[in-house]
């Protein structure tokens, strides 16, 4: 059954009772699965017959929240993997080989800054790496070897905006795919595939558990794709654990409510600190000052629950800022009910070059705030303390 609401297919997408006809969806802790013969066992490894076979690669748990997650992003199919790290490793896997060529933009996750610019090549897949909000350049870094344009929009941490639809005309003219980061939003938010792109990565630990509880990552595009992406993870194994899984599927239930409500706290507080002595500038796609609130407006419901901000006085009155507050929890993870707090440059970025980072826009006196459930005046005394 096909459902056309949102929040409908968030709590009843992907469902398979067993004979037991629970409500609630089933943990199925196994690592295999028996066989009525050896001959149903043959058809199954062949795949001549559907069903599920060993724990790696395919699992009652694990499929419906792929299910689920695939029917949010309005995808064909989803691969769940055990964190978005993963997700992205197995997505250039499936798709990429020696010889090929990535453009990304600057405005990545550190850890995905780091695979693409130091680790894919050491295997002979090269990356250019451009301004995430300019069209043109990621149309100049084009080569006959490119197979992949790869974006994260809003950006991590500075909550740069994508023009997702005008990138993806300029990489399906190029013959190579577009991968959209939906981290910060979520399907919730914004429906990347919608807009034209061919694959939506997920770190699922963050917005879709939602909660901080387990690790997990997903990719969600079309069949073709996506059966290149489950031959990768069948053999290589970064799979997802059923439990996290299942923990996942649960949080999707309260995905879009919880989004609308970190997003509008998120706007509040942003207000709020760009009144704020010693507040350089605020990074926050709802406010009317970021440079892309027009496009932001156009491609999302709601600017997302992140908010970076500069301080001025650099690292010193950042950590400072960090050290003073009693409630935030300061911690790099994001997506949690418990608003967040870091100093990118010596965290999620930390690995990265003092230069690397500088054309990252990654200063020393940069914050970013994940806003979860609390209530806004407790956040903005919280931060007031280190702010004064």
């Amino acid at each position: 059954m096909t459902f056309s609401d949102f929040d409908t297919r968030s709590v009843r997408c992907g469902i398979h009772r067993s004979q037991f006809n629970e409500h609630s969806e089933a943990l199925y802790l196994t690592s295999s699965f028996v066989f009525e013969s050896a001959a149903q066992a043959a058809a199954r490894f062949s795949g001549e017959e559907e069903g599920n076979v060993y724990a790696r690669f395919s699992n009652p748990t694990v499929t419906m929240m792929q299910e689920r997650l695939a029917a949010l992003e309005g995808g064909e199919a989803c691969v769940a993997t055990a964190s978005g790290m993963s997700a992205i490793l197995s997505l250039v896997m499936a798709t990429m080989k020696a010889g090929d060529h990535v453009v990304a933009s600057l405005g990545l996750f550190g850890a995905t800054q780091q695979l693409f610019g130091n680790i894919l090549s050491k295997f002979g897949i090269e990356t250019s790496f451009v301004s995430a909000t300019d069209p043109d350049a990621y149309r100049t870094a084009l080569r006959p070897t490119t197979r992949l344009i790869f974006v994260e929009t809003p950006s991590n941490p500075l909550t740069e905006i994508v023009d997702i639809a005008a990138v993806a005309q300029i990489a399906h003219r190029a013959g190579a795919l577009l991968a959209v980061d939906n981290c910060f939003c979520t399907p919730a938010l914004q429906r990347p595939l919608e807009l034209g792109a061919d694959v939506v990565v997920h770190s699922a630990t963050k917005y879709l558990d939602g909660q901080g509880r387990v690790l997990g990552g997903a990719i969600v595009g079309g069949k073709v794709v996506m059966d290149e992406v489950f031959k990768f993870l069948r053999t290589a194994g970064p799979c997802i654990s059923p439990f996290n899984a299942w923990v996942i599927l649960k949080g999707l239930e309260t995905l879009r409510i919880r989004m609308v409500a970190q997003s509008a706290s998120a706007l509040e507080l942003a207000r709020w600190l760009s009144g704020q002595p010693g507040v350089l500038r605020v990074h926050y796609p709802g406010l009317e000052s970021h440079p892309q609130f027009a496009l932001a407006q156009r491609q999302q419901s709601a600017g997302g629950a992140i908010v970076s901000f500069e301080v001025d006085g650099g690292r010193e009155r950042a950590w400072r800022v960090i050290d003073e507050t009693r409630m935030i929890s300061i911690t790099a993870n994001l997506g949690d009910t418990k608003t967040t707090i870091t100093h990118p440059a010596s965290t999620t970025h930390g690995r990265l070059t003092p230069d690397a980072r500088a054309a990252a826009g990654i200063t020393e006196g940069l914050l970013r705030v994940a806003v979860g459930l609390e209530s806004v005046d407790d956040l903005r005394a919280d931060l007031a303390r280190g702010l004064a």
